[in-house]
């Protein structure tokens, strides 16, 4: 079983980031959505959908959307937001995607990167491609590899609804690795998240080498401009070629 598997299929990974800023996440999905001019009841997909929060945004502004997950546990909780217009399945970023076209696959939120085989990252672009409507648009939210070089902070405490989560962080290679330890429900835990640390000429190629043409690239949450060396985002737009 792959770490992300067996990670991001227990209640305590929802635990330890459960102070994530929903409020942040609205809004730029809200930006987003109007700088595409995407018109309501555009079809998009929520690739990698975790609980659901975002597919259930995008369906309030009025979007026909579809969250997947690889997670059986956070779609089997997400089924209880479907209704006409949102739906979502269990699925492997991996695997092509049973779906009719769609005007847009969001991937947000560093959803992407965790696989070691490279072959694995361009099948997801080409799932990706496969599901597009010609002129349809890919999202690809990530980190910015040169600001988490730098701004990396190799050990942290963090404590959540009770629980200690001594957490390591240390670059390997081409990855990110953040080591997770703590007790909770009288048992020991331990954990890793391993991300690579893609750059932009690396995402740019993947995406043109599967029929995508690259549109802009924002450095964060506000659609600013991309900076390698400042931004906090490496938020990429592309299009499928007509």
């Amino acid at each position: 079983m792959e770490w992300f598997e067996s990670w991001f299929d227990t209640p305590y990974y929802h635990v330890l980031y459960s102070n994530r800023d929903y409020t942040e996440a609205e809004n730029f999905i809200t930006k987003l959505t109007q700088d595409l001019q995407l018109p309501p009841k555009s079809r998009i997909i929520d690739l990698a959908c975790g609980k659901g929060r975002h597919s259930v945004f995008l369906n309030k502004l009025g979007y026909d959307v579809l969250g997947l997950d690889l997670s059986r546990q956070s779609i089997e909780f997400d089924k209880q937001f479907e209704n006409q217009t949102l739906l979502f399945d269990v699925h492997d970023m991996r695997n092509p995607i049973d779906a009719d076209p769609m005007d847009a696959v969001f991937n947000l939120f560093t959803s992407f990167g965790y696989f070691d085989n490279e072959n694995d990252d361009k099948k997801v672009f080409q799932s990706v491609y496969q599901v597009l409507k010609p002129g349809g648009f890919f999202v690809l939210d990530y980190l910015n590899e040169e600001y988490v070089r730098k701004s990396m902070v190799p050990e942290a405490t963090v404590v959540r609804e009770g629980i200690e989560f001594k957490i390591l962080k240390k670059i390997e290679g081409r990855h990110i690795v953040k080591d997770i330890r703590f007790e909770a429900d009288g048992r020991s835990f331990h954990f890793f998240e391993k991300v690579k640390l893609h750059t932009l000429e690396a995402i740019n190629a993947y995406a043109a080498e599967c029929g995508f043409e690259s549109i802009k690239t924002w450095g964060d949450y506000q659609l600013n401009e991309f900076n390698k060396e400042t931004s906090t985002r490496c938020i990429n737009l592309f299009r499928k070629k007509s």
